[in-house]
């Protein structure tokens, strides 16, 4: 089964809750019927609080899990009119309060600057979804600068507190850099102990597993980190790979893409579904089109509803008419909802939360 297909078809309306609750049988792909088995309804879109912007594949790094397909080879990045536009929608939408830019490398994006200042003035905080090695590029050295004065909320990649299993998914030499990166942004004063400079540290499983309890995972990273590198950080972030684009290439070629959607299902947690990001979070890709995640924008699985919803950022008058609109899922969805949940603010429940 390719996990490509499996993912990106976009399921119908939810079938009446008439199977009884529990762990729905491992061919039973179907979001939407995992629901209905709780009583939960499809999912539907509440007010919108983050704006998440794609600013493109471009990235000086590839690695191994990630569902963008970024890389140094991709050539699409966000162009100025879309910046622009971005800003104009924050001005006008009190309500959002966090624009979170992500990529692919955000911050190799000729925008990025921009787009920090403007939001910043606006009264938004600003999240940068770092790869760390990103501030050691050429032509980046006063990058870690521009975000302290810009009080960005830095949510850095490390999936592992261990050399070898960081490189074996991101590439030599990488580790060291971002353990250098992360020396820089803490003789700033991030992660620091009551620092307003915010920085937490994102882990991504290795394989085709679900993260570890997070709160466990947090003190040991913490206690590694402080002890082999005097480094500090505020939270840690677990997510769980989803199985699209090059990890889904991955589990395909090692013949585990079966098995991980098994897992995922299995392990559907409904106590998750009121928390999921798609909720309260409108994603913008690097050409101005939206959807209700990034990981939906991988697919390309647009807004749903009716045929008047809108496709890109110029289509929204008003960021309330989003509320109410179903949200648009398939199988990866289970990503989000399997254990103790996923998102990019990490677990979206505590380890034996009910």
């Amino acid at each position: 089964m390719s996990a490509q297909s499996l993912l990106k078809t976009r399921e119908g309306p939810a079938p009446s809750p008439g199977a009884p609750a529990g762990t729905p049988p491992e061919a039973d792909f179907s979001f939407a019927a995992a629901l209905a088995r709780h009583g939960l309804g499809p999912l539907r879109r509440g007010g919108l609080t983050t704006l998440q912007a794609n600013l493109g594949k471009f990235c000086n790094q590839a690695c191994r899990h990630c569902h963008v397909e970024a890389g140094p080879a991709r050539t699409e990045i966000m162009p100025p009119r879309v910046a622009r536009r971005i800003i104009e929608f924050l001005a006008a939408s009190p309500g959002i309060g966090t624009l979170d830019l992500t990529g692919g490398a955000p911050e190799l994006n000729p925008s990025f600057r921009r787009l920090v200042q403007e939001a910043r003035r606006l009264g938004k905080k600003v999240i940068d979804r770092c790869n760390l090695t990103v501030l050691l590029e050429p032509g980046q050295g006063d990058l870690p600068e521009f975000l302290a004065r810009n009080a960005v909320h830095i949510v850095a990649s490390l999936p592992c507190y261990q050399k070898d299993n960081v490189e074996r998914q991101r590439g030599r030499g990488v580790f060291d850099k971002s353990i250098e990166a992360l020396r820089r942004l803490n003789a700033l004063g991030y992660g620091r102990p009551g620092s307003a400079l915010l920085l937490d540290l994102v882990y991504n499983p290795q394989g085709p597993t679900l993260p570890p309890a997070q709160e466990k995972l947090e003190g040991q990273y913490k206690k590694e980190l402080a002890q082999l590198f005097g480094i500090e950080f505020g939270r840690l972030l677990t997510i769980t790979n989803m199985p699209i684009r090059r990890f889904a290439e991955a589990l395909e070629q090692s013949g585990q893409s079966e098995a991980y959607q098994n897992l995922l299902v299995s392990n559907f947690n409904p106590s998750t579904a009121g928390s999921l990001m798609c909720r309260s979070l409108l994603s913008v890709g690097w050409d101005g089109r939206l959807y209700d995640c990034d990981f939906n924008q991988m697919l390309e699985l647009e807004l749903a509803g009716a045929a008047k919803s809108p496709r890109t950022l110029w289509d929204i008058a008003n960021p309330g008419d989003l509320e109410g609109l179903p949200v648009a899922g398939a199988g990866h969805c289970f990503g989000c909802t399997a254990g103790a949940g996923s998102g990019c603010s990490g677990a979206l429940r505590a380890a034996g939360a009910p």
